[in-house]
């Protein structure tokens, strides 16, 4: 395996960085202690990835099994115990445990616990999921074909499982 072909074609470098300091505000807040960070986006990543930091309030449910068409996820787990379900069971992670789910690969997170939690969540190559997170939650409380169309834009397809 070699390294991808060039994309920067300078001699010099650029002065390009992005720094996000720990104590900047979360850009989606939800009643329960649940709150997403958008650390990198994918306008900021110019689609490379997406990298988000997820807080889970005690008893936090999660979204239900799904799957992306488009776009593998991995989860890191900062703090507290997060339920992670790999397609297969559901597996208690602990700080500094890990998940990757490739494209296609069903899956889904939740806290079950009474404490918080806190992980980081990669999603690969980067999609525009700021929408989702920013409008799920409303989407899913008007239900119906709305909400379908809502997840199939956003590459959400969950199933019952």
């Amino acid at each position: 395996m070699s390294y991808p072909e060039p994309r920067y074609l300078g001699e010099e470098g650029e002065i390009n960085a992005v720094f996000r300091p720990v104590d900047q505000e979360p850009e989606v807040v939800r009643p329960g202690g649940n709150a997403t960070h958008y650390l990198a986006t994918h306008a900021s990543t110019g689609g490379e990835f997406g990298l988000y930091k997820v807080d889970l309030g005690p008893k936090s449910p999660g979204p239900s099994t799904h799957f992306h068409k488009s776009i593998s996820e991995s989860f890191f787990v900062l703090s507290g115990q997060v339920q992670l379900y790999d397609g297969d069971r559901w597996i208690t992670g602990g700080p500094g445990d890990f998940l990757y789910v490739p494209v296609g690969g069903l899956h889904a997170f939740k806290n079950d616990s009474d404490d918080p939690a806190s992980m980081i969540m990669l999603f690969s190559p980067g999609a525009p999921r700021e929408e989702y997170f920013e409008q799920v939650a409303e989407m899913a409380q008007k239900g119906g074909k709305e909400f379908g169309e809502f997840l199939v834009k956003h590459d959400s397809f969950f199933v019952d499982r």
